[in-house]
Protein backbone atom coordinates (compact mmCIF):
# COMPACT_ATOMS: atom_id res chain seq x y z
CA UNK A 1 0.00 0.00 0.00
CA UNK A 2 1.71 3.38 -1.17
CA UNK A 3 1.64 6.13 1.41
CA UNK A 4 -0.75 9.09 0.67
CA UNK A 5 2.13 11.77 0.67
CA UNK A 6 3.91 9.19 -2.42
CA UNK A 7 0.43 9.62 -4.37
CA UNK A 8 0.23 13.18 -3.79
CA UNK A 9 4.09 13.50 -5.30
CA UNK A 10 2.87 11.12 -8.25
CA UNK A 11 0.01 13.09 -9.29
CA UNK A 12 1.56 16.61 -9.06
CA UNK A 13 4.84 15.29 -11.00
CA UNK A 14 2.39 13.58 -13.19
CA UNK A 15 0.25 16.35 -13.76
CA UNK A 16 3.33 19.04 -14.32
CA UNK A 17 4.78 16.33 -16.53
CA UNK A 18 1.45 16.60 -19.07
CA UNK A 19 1.35 20.60 -18.41
CA UNK A 20 5.20 21.03 -19.60
CA UNK A 21 4.45 18.68 -22.35
CA UNK A 22 1.49 20.00 -23.98
CA UNK A 23 2.62 23.60 -23.55
CA UNK A 24 6.36 22.82 -25.12
CA UNK A 25 4.30 20.60 -28.17
CA UNK A 26 2.24 23.86 -28.38
CA UNK A 27 5.05 26.21 -28.35
CA UNK A 28 7.02 24.10 -30.61
CA UNK A 29 4.37 23.19 -33.70
CA UNK A 30 3.54 26.97 -33.68
CA UNK A 31 6.96 28.09 -34.04
CA UNK A 32 7.46 25.74 -36.69
CA UNK A 33 4.39 26.67 -38.37
CA UNK A 34 5.29 30.37 -37.77
CA UNK A 35 8.64 29.76 -39.40
CA UNK A 36 7.56 27.71 -42.25
CA UNK A 37 4.70 30.00 -42.79
CA UNK A 38 7.39 33.14 -42.48
CA UNK A 39 9.18 31.48 -45.60
CA UNK A 40 6.21 31.07 -47.53
CA UNK A 41 5.54 34.37 -47.77
CA UNK A 42 9.18 35.25 -48.23
CA UNK A 43 9.67 32.91 -51.49
CA UNK A 44 6.01 34.19 -52.65
CA UNK A 45 6.72 37.62 -52.64
CA UNK A 46 10.24 36.94 -53.63
CA UNK A 47 8.93 35.15 -56.53
CA UNK A 48 6.44 37.43 -57.81
CA UNK A 49 9.02 40.32 -57.88
CA UNK A 50 10.99 38.11 -60.11
CA UNK A 51 8.65 37.34 -62.57
CA UNK A 52 8.22 41.27 -62.56
CA UNK A 53 11.57 41.76 -63.54
CA UNK A 54 11.52 39.17 -66.40
CA UNK A 55 8.78 40.52 -67.93
CA UNK A 56 9.93 43.43 -68.11
CA UNK A 57 13.30 41.99 -69.28
CA UNK A 58 11.47 40.44 -72.36
CA UNK A 59 11.83 43.90 -74.32
CA UNK A 60 15.23 43.35 -74.05
CA UNK A 61 16.12 40.04 -75.44
CA UNK A 62 14.33 37.15 -76.62
CA UNK A 63 13.84 33.97 -74.07
CA UNK A 64 12.87 30.65 -76.81
CA UNK A 65 11.65 27.03 -74.92
CA UNK A 66 13.96 25.65 -77.72
CA UNK A 67 17.09 26.99 -77.32
CA UNK A 68 19.63 26.69 -74.60
CA UNK A 69 21.43 29.38 -72.38
CA UNK A 70 24.40 28.68 -74.67
CA UNK A 71 22.72 29.35 -77.91
CA UNK A 72 21.21 32.84 -76.51
CA UNK A 73 24.68 33.83 -76.16
CA UNK A 74 26.27 32.84 -79.33
CA UNK A 75 23.40 34.35 -81.52
CA UNK A 76 23.57 37.63 -79.86
CA UNK A 77 26.15 38.96 -77.91
CA UNK A 78 24.38 42.14 -76.75
CA UNK A 79 21.24 40.49 -75.63
CA UNK A 80 24.02 38.22 -73.63
CA UNK A 81 24.81 41.09 -71.36
CA UNK A 82 21.50 41.83 -70.64
CA UNK A 83 20.80 38.49 -69.94
CA UNK A 84 23.56 38.57 -67.06
CA UNK A 85 21.79 41.88 -65.79
CA UNK A 86 18.98 39.69 -65.22
CA UNK A 87 20.95 36.98 -63.55
CA UNK A 88 22.17 39.41 -60.91
CA UNK A 89 18.86 40.97 -60.71
CA UNK A 90 17.16 37.21 -59.87
CA UNK A 91 19.85 35.30 -58.98
CA UNK A 92 17.95 32.69 -56.95
CA UNK A 93 15.46 31.59 -59.55
CA UNK A 94 15.29 29.53 -62.99
CA UNK A 95 12.68 29.54 -65.25
CA UNK A 96 11.33 26.21 -66.95
CA UNK A 97 9.86 25.81 -69.63
CA UNK A 98 6.41 23.95 -69.60
CA UNK A 99 8.03 20.60 -70.51
CA UNK A 100 10.00 21.33 -67.36
CA UNK A 101 13.81 21.99 -68.68
CA UNK A 102 15.09 24.59 -67.46
CA UNK A 103 15.75 27.88 -70.01
CA UNK A 104 16.85 30.21 -67.92
CA UNK A 105 18.61 30.49 -64.45
CA UNK A 106 19.74 33.29 -62.06
CA UNK A 107 23.43 33.44 -60.96
CA UNK A 108 23.23 31.70 -57.76
CA UNK A 109 21.16 28.98 -58.43
CA UNK A 110 22.51 25.36 -58.25
CA UNK A 111 21.62 22.06 -60.29
CA UNK A 112 18.39 21.45 -58.82
CA UNK A 113 16.11 18.12 -58.72
CA UNK A 114 13.75 17.96 -62.24
CA UNK A 115 10.05 18.76 -61.33
CA UNK A 116 7.35 16.12 -61.46
CA UNK A 117 4.83 15.78 -63.65
CA UNK A 118 2.32 16.64 -60.62
CA UNK A 119 3.80 19.58 -60.41
CA UNK A 120 4.19 20.76 -63.93
CA UNK A 121 0.16 19.65 -64.40
CA UNK A 122 -0.88 22.06 -61.45
CA UNK A 123 1.21 24.97 -62.55
CA UNK A 124 -0.13 24.93 -65.73
CA UNK A 125 -3.47 25.05 -64.60
CA UNK A 126 -2.55 28.36 -62.65
CA UNK A 127 -1.45 26.92 -59.16
CA UNK A 128 1.20 27.99 -56.98
CA UNK A 129 3.13 25.03 -55.52
CA UNK A 130 4.65 24.62 -52.29
CA UNK A 131 7.06 21.95 -51.91
CA UNK A 132 10.04 20.78 -49.82
CA UNK A 133 12.70 19.29 -50.96
CA UNK A 134 14.94 16.55 -49.31
CA UNK A 135 18.34 16.52 -51.10
CA UNK A 136 20.81 13.81 -50.00
CA UNK A 137 23.49 15.40 -47.38
CA UNK A 138 21.98 18.84 -47.64
CA UNK A 139 19.42 20.92 -45.09
CA UNK A 140 16.32 20.15 -46.57
CA UNK A 141 15.08 23.37 -49.44
CA UNK A 142 11.34 24.85 -50.16
CA UNK A 143 10.57 25.43 -53.29
CA UNK A 144 7.82 27.38 -54.90
CA UNK A 145 6.63 26.99 -58.55
CA UNK A 146 4.51 29.53 -60.38
CA UNK A 147 3.06 30.18 -63.37
CA UNK A 148 4.75 32.98 -65.48
CA UNK A 149 2.54 33.93 -69.04
CA UNK A 150 5.23 35.98 -71.62
CA UNK A 151 3.69 37.36 -74.30
CA UNK A 152 4.34 35.93 -77.35
CA UNK A 153 6.40 33.21 -76.16
CA UNK A 154 3.46 30.99 -73.78
CA UNK A 155 3.47 29.99 -70.78
CA UNK A 156 6.80 29.38 -68.55
CA UNK A 157 7.54 28.28 -64.89
CA UNK A 158 9.39 30.45 -62.55
CA UNK A 159 10.78 28.70 -59.33
CA UNK A 160 12.31 30.07 -56.59
CA UNK A 161 13.60 28.29 -53.70
CA UNK A 162 15.37 29.21 -50.11
CA UNK A 163 16.98 26.72 -47.60
CA UNK A 164 15.30 25.49 -44.50
CA UNK A 165 18.74 25.39 -42.21
CA UNK A 166 17.94 28.32 -40.38
CA UNK A 167 14.32 26.72 -39.43
CA UNK A 168 15.71 23.59 -38.45
CA UNK A 169 18.63 25.08 -36.54
CA UNK A 170 16.18 27.27 -34.64
CA UNK A 171 13.53 24.44 -34.09
CA UNK A 172 16.37 22.16 -32.47
CA UNK A 173 17.48 24.85 -30.43
CA UNK A 174 14.35 25.70 -29.16
CA UNK A 175 13.77 22.03 -28.57
CA UNK A 176 16.63 21.51 -26.25
CA UNK A 177 15.85 24.70 -24.39
CA UNK A 178 12.26 23.17 -24.13
CA UNK A 179 14.02 19.53 -22.49
CA UNK A 180 16.15 21.44 -20.21
CA UNK A 181 13.77 23.78 -18.75
CA UNK A 182 11.04 20.85 -18.67
CA UNK A 183 13.72 18.52 -16.84
CA UNK A 184 14.27 21.37 -14.40
CA UNK A 185 10.76 22.55 -13.90
CA UNK A 186 10.14 18.66 -13.24
CA UNK A 187 12.99 18.40 -10.50
CA UNK A 188 11.58 21.47 -8.93
CA UNK A 189 8.04 20.43 -9.04
CA UNK A 190 9.08 17.30 -7.58
CA UNK A 191 10.65 18.98 -4.46
CA UNK A 192 8.20 21.23 -4.28
CA UNK A 193 5.13 18.46 -4.31
CA UNK A 194 7.13 16.90 -1.77
CA UNK A 195 7.47 19.93 0.48
CA UNK A 196 3.63 20.47 -0.35
CA UNK A 197 2.60 17.40 0.68
CA UNK A 198 4.55 17.50 4.44
CA UNK A 199 2.94 20.52 5.41
CA UNK A 200 -0.58 19.52 4.10
CA UNK A 201 -0.57 15.75 5.94
CA UNK A 202 1.52 17.11 9.10
CA UNK A 203 -2.00 17.83 10.34
CA UNK A 204 -2.94 14.60 9.48
CA UNK A 205 0.35 12.95 10.98
CA UNK A 206 -0.55 15.09 14.55
CA UNK A 207 -4.01 13.53 14.46
CA UNK A 208 -2.85 10.40 14.08
CA UNK A 209 0.26 10.51 17.26
CA UNK A 210 -2.97 12.17 19.04
CA UNK A 211 -4.90 9.59 18.38
CA UNK A 212 -2.82 6.87 19.10
CA UNK A 213 -2.02 8.19 22.75
CA UNK A 214 -6.00 8.32 23.72
CA UNK A 215 -7.16 5.85 25.39
CA UNK A 216 -10.06 5.46 28.35
CA UNK A 217 -7.95 7.53 30.83
CA UNK A 218 -7.19 10.04 28.43
CA UNK A 219 -10.22 11.23 26.67
CA UNK A 220 -9.92 14.51 28.27
CA UNK A 221 -6.90 14.97 25.45
CA UNK A 222 -7.64 17.60 23.10
CA UNK A 223 -6.32 18.17 19.23
CA UNK A 224 -4.30 21.80 18.90
CA UNK A 225 -3.44 22.26 15.27
CA UNK A 226 -1.51 25.24 14.14
CA UNK A 227 -2.33 24.66 10.05
CA UNK A 228 -3.44 27.67 8.54
CA UNK A 229 -6.14 26.00 6.54
CA UNK A 230 -9.76 26.13 7.24
CA UNK A 231 -10.41 22.66 6.40
CA UNK A 232 -8.00 21.19 9.16
CA UNK A 233 -9.03 23.81 11.36
CA UNK A 234 -12.37 21.78 10.73
CA UNK A 235 -11.25 18.40 11.03
CA UNK A 236 -9.38 19.12 14.59
CA UNK A 237 -12.56 20.89 15.74
CA UNK A 238 -14.72 17.75 14.53
CA UNK A 239 -12.03 15.28 16.22
CA UNK A 240 -12.25 17.07 19.41
CA UNK A 241 -15.99 17.33 19.26
CA UNK A 242 -15.75 13.15 18.31
CA UNK A 243 -13.93 12.92 21.74
CA UNK A 244 -16.23 15.33 23.59
CA UNK A 245 -18.82 13.07 22.84
CA UNK A 246 -17.11 9.67 23.74
CA UNK A 247 -15.76 11.24 27.39
CA UNK A 248 -19.98 12.16 27.90
CA UNK A 249 -20.21 8.65 27.36
CA UNK A 250 -17.83 6.88 28.84
CA UNK A 251 -17.71 9.19 32.11
CA UNK A 252 -21.84 8.64 31.59
CA UNK A 253 -21.02 4.67 31.50
CA UNK A 254 -18.98 4.90 34.69
CA UNK A 255 -20.92 6.48 36.47
CA UNK A 256 -23.95 4.30 35.68
CA UNK A 257 -21.69 1.25 36.33
CA UNK A 258 -20.92 2.60 39.88
CA UNK A 259 -24.65 3.43 40.58
CA UNK A 260 -24.86 0.42 39.45
CA UNK A 261 -22.82 -1.19 41.81
CA UNK A 262 -23.80 1.39 44.72
CA UNK A 263 -27.81 -0.03 43.89
CA UNK A 264 -26.94 -3.71 43.92
CA UNK A 265 -24.97 -3.62 47.32
CA UNK A 266 -27.32 -1.65 49.25
CA UNK A 267 -29.71 -4.49 48.82
CA UNK A 268 -27.22 -7.42 48.50
CA UNK A 269 -25.66 -5.93 51.99
CA UNK A 270 -28.63 -6.07 53.74
CA UNK A 271 -29.68 -9.15 53.03
CA UNK A 272 -26.10 -10.31 53.75
CA UNK A 273 -26.75 -8.82 57.41
CA UNK A 274 -30.02 -10.31 57.74
CA UNK A 275 -29.07 -13.90 57.14
CA UNK A 276 -25.97 -13.36 59.23
CA UNK A 277 -27.87 -12.01 62.28
CA UNK A 278 -30.61 -14.80 62.04
CA UNK A 279 -28.18 -17.47 61.93
CA UNK A 280 -26.13 -16.57 64.47
CA UNK A 281 -28.50 -17.99 67.39
CA UNK A 282 -31.72 -20.10 67.04
CA UNK A 283 -34.59 -18.50 66.21
CA UNK A 284 -38.42 -19.09 66.32
CA UNK A 285 -40.35 -20.08 63.06
CA UNK A 286 -42.21 -16.85 63.09
CA UNK A 287 -38.33 -14.87 63.24
CA UNK A 288 -36.96 -16.67 60.28
CA UNK A 289 -40.42 -15.85 58.27
CA UNK A 290 -40.29 -12.49 58.78
CA UNK A 291 -36.22 -12.55 57.58
CA UNK A 292 -37.44 -14.66 54.34
CA UNK A 293 -40.03 -12.06 53.99
CA UNK A 294 -37.65 -8.58 53.85
CA UNK A 295 -35.16 -10.66 51.77
CA UNK A 296 -37.94 -11.82 49.53
CA UNK A 297 -38.72 -7.85 48.87
CA UNK A 298 -35.23 -7.15 48.72
CA UNK A 299 -35.11 -9.75 46.05
CA UNK A 300 -38.31 -8.28 44.03
CA UNK A 301 -37.03 -5.23 44.10
CA UNK A 302 -33.13 -6.23 42.63
CA UNK A 303 -35.36 -8.21 40.38
CA UNK A 304 -37.53 -4.77 38.98
CA UNK A 305 -33.47 -2.73 38.70
CA UNK A 306 -32.28 -5.75 36.88
CA UNK A 307 -34.85 -5.63 34.64
CA UNK A 308 -35.03 -1.51 34.34
CA UNK A 309 -31.10 -2.13 33.56
CA UNK A 310 -31.46 -4.39 30.58
CA UNK A 311 -34.44 -2.61 28.75
CA UNK A 312 -32.25 0.85 29.19
CA UNK A 313 -29.68 -1.61 27.95
CA UNK A 314 -31.87 -2.20 24.80
CA UNK A 315 -32.23 1.59 24.23
CA UNK A 316 -28.91 1.79 23.93
CA UNK A 317 -28.42 -0.25 21.10
CA UNK A 318 -28.80 0.72 17.47
CA UNK A 319 -32.23 -0.71 17.00
CA UNK A 320 -34.08 0.44 19.90
CA UNK A 321 -36.88 -2.23 20.64
CA UNK A 322 -39.71 -1.12 19.12
CA UNK A 323 -43.01 -2.25 16.92
CA UNK A 324 -44.37 0.37 15.18
CA UNK A 325 -47.51 0.89 14.26
CA UNK A 326 -50.77 3.40 13.38
CA UNK A 327 -52.78 3.51 17.10
CA UNK A 328 -55.08 5.50 18.70
CA UNK A 329 -53.29 6.78 22.12
CA UNK A 330 -56.51 7.80 23.81
CA UNK A 331 -57.89 4.94 24.47
CA UNK A 332 -54.42 3.79 25.60
CA UNK A 333 -54.09 6.67 27.99
CA UNK A 334 -57.64 5.98 29.58
CA UNK A 335 -56.37 2.33 29.80
CA UNK A 336 -53.65 3.09 31.85
CA UNK A 337 -55.39 5.22 33.67
CA UNK A 338 -58.16 3.13 34.98
CA UNK A 339 -55.87 0.22 35.87
CA UNK A 340 -54.21 2.60 38.29
CA UNK A 341 -57.11 4.08 39.51
CA UNK A 342 -57.53 1.67 42.28
CA UNK A 343 -53.95 2.50 43.56
CA UNK A 344 -54.60 6.15 44.07
CA UNK A 345 -58.24 5.75 45.56
CA UNK A 346 -56.05 4.09 48.23
CA UNK A 347 -53.74 7.20 48.59
CA UNK A 348 -56.92 9.33 48.65
CA UNK A 349 -55.26 10.63 45.19
CA UNK A 350 -57.68 11.42 41.87
CA UNK A 351 -56.45 10.31 38.70
CA UNK A 352 -58.22 11.28 35.75
CA UNK A 353 -57.46 11.47 32.30
CA UNK A 354 -58.50 14.13 29.45
CA UNK A 355 -58.25 12.87 25.92
CA UNK A 356 -60.09 13.65 22.70
CA UNK A 357 -61.86 11.07 20.35
CA UNK A 358 -58.74 10.32 18.33
CA UNK A 359 -55.11 10.79 18.64
CA UNK A 360 -53.45 9.00 16.11
CA UNK A 361 -49.87 8.12 16.40
CA UNK A 362 -47.08 6.09 15.14
CA UNK A 363 -45.67 4.29 17.94
CA UNK A 364 -45.18 1.10 20.28
CA UNK A 365 -47.96 0.31 22.47
CA UNK A 366 -46.02 -1.70 24.87
CA UNK A 367 -43.00 1.09 25.26
CA UNK A 368 -45.86 3.74 25.06
CA UNK A 369 -47.97 2.37 27.63
CA UNK A 370 -44.38 1.14 29.86
CA UNK A 371 -43.62 5.47 29.59
CA UNK A 372 -47.06 6.46 30.95
CA UNK A 373 -47.46 4.00 33.92
CA UNK A 374 -43.70 5.26 35.05
CA UNK A 375 -44.41 8.71 35.06
CA UNK A 376 -47.91 8.08 36.55
CA UNK A 377 -46.32 5.83 39.07
CA UNK A 378 -43.84 9.12 39.76
CA UNK A 379 -46.78 11.46 39.98
CA UNK A 380 -48.49 9.39 42.67
CA UNK A 381 -45.15 8.72 44.94
CA UNK A 382 -44.78 12.31 45.02
CA UNK A 383 -48.38 13.55 45.07
CA UNK A 384 -50.19 13.79 48.76
CA UNK A 385 -53.61 12.74 49.95
CA UNK A 386 -56.08 14.28 48.02
CA UNK A 387 -53.87 15.86 45.31
CA UNK A 388 -54.90 15.31 41.49
CA UNK A 389 -52.78 13.59 38.70
CA UNK A 390 -54.12 14.19 35.03
CA UNK A 391 -53.29 12.79 32.00
CA UNK A 392 -54.02 15.12 29.21
CA UNK A 393 -53.32 14.44 25.58
CA UNK A 394 -53.16 17.22 22.79
CA UNK A 395 -53.18 17.21 19.32
CA UNK A 396 -51.95 19.44 16.91
CA UNK A 397 -51.02 19.65 13.21
CA UNK A 398 -47.67 18.20 13.26
CA UNK A 399 -46.97 17.00 17.22
CA UNK A 400 -49.04 15.18 19.86
CA UNK A 401 -48.50 15.84 23.20
CA UNK A 402 -49.00 13.33 26.25
CA UNK A 403 -48.71 15.30 29.32
CA UNK A 404 -48.48 14.02 33.53
CA UNK A 405 -49.54 17.08 35.49
CA UNK A 406 -49.80 16.15 39.25
CA UNK A 407 -50.22 18.76 42.58
CA UNK A 408 -47.57 17.55 44.52
CA UNK A 409 -44.70 19.72 46.43
CA UNK A 410 -42.98 20.70 43.14
CA UNK A 411 -39.28 19.86 42.08
CA UNK A 412 -36.56 22.96 43.03
CA UNK A 413 -34.79 24.31 39.90
CA UNK A 414 -31.35 22.49 41.05
CA UNK A 415 -33.04 19.38 40.62
CA UNK A 416 -34.47 19.56 37.12
CA UNK A 417 -31.47 19.12 34.76
CA UNK A 418 -30.87 15.48 36.36
CA UNK A 419 -34.51 14.25 36.39
CA UNK A 420 -33.66 12.09 33.79
CA UNK A 421 -30.15 11.24 34.73
CA UNK A 422 -29.99 7.12 35.84
CA UNK A 423 -30.26 6.71 39.31
CA UNK A 424 -30.68 9.79 40.48
CA UNK A 425 -32.83 11.06 43.33
CA UNK A 426 -34.37 13.76 45.13
CA UNK A 427 -34.48 12.13 48.14
CA UNK A 428 -32.81 8.77 48.47
CA UNK A 429 -34.04 7.49 51.45
CA UNK A 430 -37.79 8.11 50.49
CA UNK A 431 -37.16 6.78 47.15
CA UNK A 432 -35.77 3.52 48.34
CA UNK A 433 -38.63 2.68 51.45
CA UNK A 434 -41.16 3.27 48.50
CA UNK A 435 -39.42 0.68 45.99
CA UNK A 436 -37.95 3.14 43.75
CA UNK A 437 -34.91 2.36 41.42
CA UNK A 438 -34.46 5.60 39.85
CA UNK A 439 -34.13 4.62 36.72
CA UNK A 440 -38.16 4.97 35.85
CA UNK A 441 -37.27 8.56 34.09
CA UNK A 442 -34.56 7.86 32.40
CA UNK A 443 -36.60 4.75 30.59
CA UNK A 444 -39.60 7.15 30.08
CA UNK A 445 -36.69 9.58 28.23
CA UNK A 446 -35.29 6.43 26.10
CA UNK A 447 -38.77 5.58 24.60
CA UNK A 448 -39.72 8.98 23.85
CA UNK A 449 -35.91 9.55 22.16
CA UNK A 450 -37.11 5.85 20.32
CA UNK A 451 -40.22 7.39 18.93
CA UNK A 452 -38.05 10.66 17.51
CA UNK A 453 -40.05 12.90 20.65
CA UNK A 454 -38.34 14.72 23.51
CA UNK A 455 -39.62 14.72 26.85
CA UNK A 456 -39.78 17.89 29.01
CA UNK A 457 -40.67 18.87 32.94
CA UNK A 458 -41.68 22.12 34.13
CA UNK A 459 -41.70 22.61 37.89
CA UNK A 460 -41.81 24.84 40.75
CA UNK A 461 -41.80 24.47 44.50
CA UNK A 462 -45.11 24.04 45.74
CA UNK A 463 -47.05 24.50 42.16
CA UNK A 464 -47.06 20.73 41.22
CA UNK A 465 -45.13 19.09 38.23
CA UNK A 466 -45.80 18.54 34.31
CA UNK A 467 -43.66 15.93 32.77
CA UNK A 468 -45.01 16.63 28.96
CA UNK A 469 -43.87 14.24 26.04
CA UNK A 470 -43.97 15.44 22.27
CA UNK A 471 -44.23 12.81 19.29
CA UNK A 472 -44.29 14.37 15.58
CA UNK A 473 -47.45 13.48 14.46
CA UNK A 474 -47.72 12.70 10.81
CA UNK A 475 -51.00 10.15 11.82
CA UNK A 476 -53.20 11.85 9.10
CA UNK A 477 -51.17 11.40 5.94
CA UNK A 478 -51.11 7.54 6.59
CA UNK A 479 -54.15 6.93 8.30
CA UNK A 480 -56.33 5.97 5.22
CA UNK A 481 -52.54 3.29 4.68
CA UNK A 482 -52.84 1.68 8.34
CA UNK A 483 -55.85 1.28 9.94
CA UNK A 484 -55.46 2.66 13.75
CA UNK A 485 -55.50 0.34 16.63
CA UNK A 486 -57.85 1.15 19.39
Amino acid sequence: MHAFRTRIKRRALALMMGLLGLFSLLLFLGLSTLLHRHIDDELLTLANQESQQVELATGQFHISPHRSLEQHSEDDPEEFDDEEELRQAIRYSVILDANGRIVWSGQSTENRQPPSSHLLTQVQHGNTVFETLHPQGRPPIRRISIPLPIEDHGLFILQTEQSLQFVHDTLWWLLCLLIGGSTTLILFAWWGSDQLAREALAPVETLSQTAETISGQTLSTRLTLSAPYSEFQRLAQTFNGMLDRLQYVFDAQRRFVADAAHELKTPLTAMKGNLEVTLQQGRSAEEYRETILSNLAEVDRLTAMTKSLLTLAQFAGDRPPLKLELLNLSPLVEEVVGELSVLAQEEGIHLHAICPSSALLLGDASQLKQALINLLDNALRHTPQGGTITARIHVHDTSLELSVEDTGPGIAPEHLPHLFDRFYRIEEARDRQSGGTGLGLAIVKEIVAAHGGQIQVHSQPESGTIFMMTFPCQAHSCEEKFPPRT
